[in-house]
């Protein structure tokens, strides 16, 4: 977990340079903590294939913004991303089994092959616009 979240730190400082870039402070609190809440990570490098998603399973990320955040792969199981923003946000092949997704907003989301089993999806956002209140 450590050498993902080091390789998560490292790209992210690589595309600090572009209009939408995370906050290296919260990217930092993350690896420390797994806890992020209301976070900026806006166009996060968080995970890809060759790195096998980064493990944030059970990670706090209440109200983030992940807005075309790159989370492919990643492991967010019982993950509270209640409120985040993943507008955008690039999540398939992730697993999100038991998240809690409740308000947030999964507008133009990649979700192909991402495993939602169990997820709260209580007034949530989905990629087509429409608002899901599975788990309310």
């Amino acid at each position: 977990m450590k050498r993902t979240l080091t390789a998560l730190t490292v790209a992210a400082t690589m595309f600090a340079s572009s209009a939408s870039a995370a906050d290296p402070a919260d990217l930092q609190k993350l690896k420390d903590t797994n806890e992020c809440v209301k976070c900026d990570l806006e166009g996060a490098i968080l995970g890809f294939a060759n790195l096998k998603g980064a493990h944030l399973t059970g990670a706090n990320l209440e109200g983030a913004n992940l807005v075309s955040a790159f989370l492919v792969g990643a492991e967010l199981g019982g993950a509270n991303l209640e409120g985040a923003h993943l507008e955008g946000a690039h999540l398939g092949d992730a697993f999100l089994g038991d998240a809690h997704l409740g308000a947030a907003n999964l507008r133009g989301a990649f979700l192909e092959g991402a495993k939602m089993n169990g997820a709260t999806l209580c007034n949530t956002i989905m990629p087509d616009g429409s608002v899901i209140y599975s788990g309310c």
